[in-house]
């Protein structure tokens, strides 16, 4: 029988655990259809954020949205290789063969309304930072590279995979926000990076956190929010625990954020059942 991860059985001993869903892609592979969430994705809300990952399927036609938030204590939005569809922005249409996720998008974008409503922490990396972006109405730039002036922000394949994942560029923490919170300072830190689309123009009420140095936005939070709110553009679940700091600050932070919502979820919980008896 196959032991169980480390990471699983750390999450098993710890009681109570707050409940991190994670949007799933759609994959089809010889015809048939699953739904996936990257192995790394998962380890880092174990390891680093202390929660229970929960997959949601890429139904959304199908979704309870507020009865799902209800049951989270956060959501964590993954990357993908695939581009939201730009009709959620009135963009003009993706060139052929762009890969697109319609599945992904028709749950990922009304769950992070559903999320921001309620009060559940949000952690959004790459595609997520995106979706976040478009669902409090903003726009993304489909081809960042090709925009002048702008540097090559897109993953090397030709590289072995474990070096895909490496900094490749500095970025700016701005003033102000949750990230000099977290890093203790101002100034440029080194990302990875291993994205075509970037945001282009910024939601109302998003507050840029981090920008590269070719101007790209790479961070953003949401300070009007009821709750933890940060997206950034490189994958921080590639830089943990201790070889980025900046990392595992943001994990940590947004456990810190989702065990806080598990306890005044089950104290809602305990006052109703009073109430009721």
């Amino acid at each position: 029988m196959r032991r169980p991860d480390r990471a699983i059985v750390k999450v098993m001993s710890k009681q109570p655990c707050p409940i991190v869903a994670i949007p799933a892609c759609i994959a089809v592979v010889d015809g048939r259809t699953s739904h996936r969430v990257g192995q790394k994705y998962i380890e880092s809300v174990i390891e680093y954020a202390g929660g229970l990952p929960l997959l949601v399927p890429a139904m959304g036609e199908v979704g309870c949205f507020q009865e799902m938030v209800a049951r989270f204590d956060g959501v964590f939005l993954t990357g993908a290789a695939s581009n939201v569809e730009p009709h959620h922005y009135n963009g003009t249409p993706s060139r052929a063969g762009t890969l697109h996720d319609p599945g992904r998008d028709a749950t990922a974008l009304p769950l992070i309304r559903a999320a921001l409503e309620a009060g559940v922490p949000l952690f959004a990396v790459c595609r997520g930072i995106q979706e976040l972006n478009v669902a409090l109405g903003g726009s993304l730039h489909q081809n960042v590279h090709e925009l002048p002036g702008k540097g090559e922000h897109r993953m090397n394949r030709a590289l072995p995979s474990e070096m895909r994942v490496q900094v490749r560029h500095p970025v700016a923490i701005q003033p102000g926000g949750m990230l000099e919170q977290l890093c203790g300072r101002t100034g440029e830190v080194m990302v990875n990076s291993l994205h075509a689309q970037g945001i282009d123009r910024l939601a109302e009420g998003l507050f840029v956190e981090a920008v590269s140095d070719d101007g790209i936005v790479e961070a953003v939070s949401l300070p009007r929010a009821k709750g933890f709110v940060l997206g950034v553009q490189w994958h921080p679940e590639h830089q943990v625990p201790m070889q980025w700091a900046l990392s595992k600050a943001m994990f940590d932070a947004f456990g810190e954020a989702c065990r806080k919502h598990l306890a005044e979820r089950q104290g809602h919980t305990s006052s109703s059942s009073i109430r009721a008896a």
